[in-house]
């Protein structure tokens, strides 16, 4: 009975339980995000004590700040969501580990270049949105904006969330914005393989989307940002896959619905009915930055030699670490 009583295991037990909630709710939101805050803004508008407020927020959030998404989001001071105590117990859930190997220059602006995407990217929103892995500790004065597609700015009450933890549209003229009218150390990150390399999520792959992906290399160029390459192990191992080869039926419609919708329905399972993902280690490594010197109108052979130099940073990068997190020597990056 002493033994089943245990407070350390009740404790333990507990706080499980919480980096499960913590972790669900952040796979919900992605998930159902959408049908979430349209029904919570409908419940409001039709009931009629409520209705003034709700049309007072939709005149605030579409009209009046309609542009947030492209110009840096909340000011840094109001990112509250970012310090949640929630961001601590979601990391320690898989758990999330971020490796510095070299000091950023507060001075400049960077874009850091994250992969692989994974199934939902939550490796990059552990990094990114919160401070429980200890970006502004090891990076002083580099303020992180984790970008994601312009539409998911549509959904009513989800944006003021999201906007709270410091998140941005990918767009270009938000990417520039950010980059030369925030100041020094503001930095965005791209999750460069978007939505067709979630459709190569699964355990043990390495397969990237890079190849053709020139946009940020351009923005790199145009805007005199760095680049930081950004590898997080553990990313692609947190759910399995229904299986989708290239050429199958289904992967061919996914790649359909990629085109209409530049959403991946990608078909996963993890824990717990699942949603969950399991509890697998991410180790995400940030590269030495690759130095970029503006130029305004960069040619075609300027972005192809910058992406060159880019891809073989990246490799050399996975090539050092893999080691430390289980991938053997023969692995290597299989970029397409």
């Amino acid at each position: 009975m002493k033994e089943i009583w245990d407070p350390k295991k009740i404790a333990a037990s507990i706080t499980r339980e919480i980096q499960a909630l913590a972790v669900l709710f952040q796979v919900c939101l992605f998930l159902f995000g959408g049908i979430l805050g349209i029904s919570l803004l409908l419940i409001l508008l039709l009931n009629e004590y409520t209705r003034i407020l709700a049309v007072l927020y939709i005149g605030w959030a579409f009209i009046l700040n309609s542009r947030t998404p492209s110009r840096g989001g909340y000011p840094q001071a109001l990112q509250i969501v970012r310090r949640w105590n929630m961001w601590r117990y979601y990391c320690d859930y898989f758990p999330i580990q971020s490796v510095k190997t070299t000091d950023l220059d507060p001075k400049d602006n960077y874009i850091f270049c994250y992969h692989p995407h994974g199934i939902m990217g939550l490796g990059a929103q552990g990094n990114f949105c919160g401070e429980a892995t200890g970006f502004s500790e090891k990076f002083p004065g580099i303020y992180p904006h984790l970008l994601t597609l312009s539409m998911n700015f549509n959904v009513p009450f989800i944006r003021e969330y999201t906007l709270s933890a410091g998140v941005c549209s990918v767009d270009k003229g938000s990417i520039e914005y950010i980059l030369t009218k925030m100041g020094p150390g503001h930095s965005v990150i791209i999750v460069v393989g978007g939505a067709a390399e979630a459709l190569e999520a699964r355990p043990g792959s390495v397969k990237l989307t890079l190849k053709e992906r020139k946009g940020f290399i351009k923005l790199a160029l145009s805007n005199g940002a760095s680049l930081v390459p950004v590898f997080s192990f553990g990313e692609n191992d947190l759910y399995d896959q229904v299986s989708n080869p290239a050429g199958s039926s289904l992967r061919q419609w996914q790649t359909k619905m990629k085109e209409y919708t530049r959403v991946s329905p990608v078909l996963f399972y993890g824990r717990g009915f699942g949603l969950l993902p399991h509890r697998r280690p991410i180790h995400t490594v940030f590269g030495a930055p690759l130095k970029v010197d503006r130029v305004e109108n960069p040619t075609n052979e300027e972005v192809d030699n910058l992406h060159s130099l880019y891809v073989t940073a990246l490799r050399e990068l996975f090539d050092k670490h893999k080691k430390n997190y289980g991938i053997a020597e023969d692995v290597h990056l299989d970029i397409c």
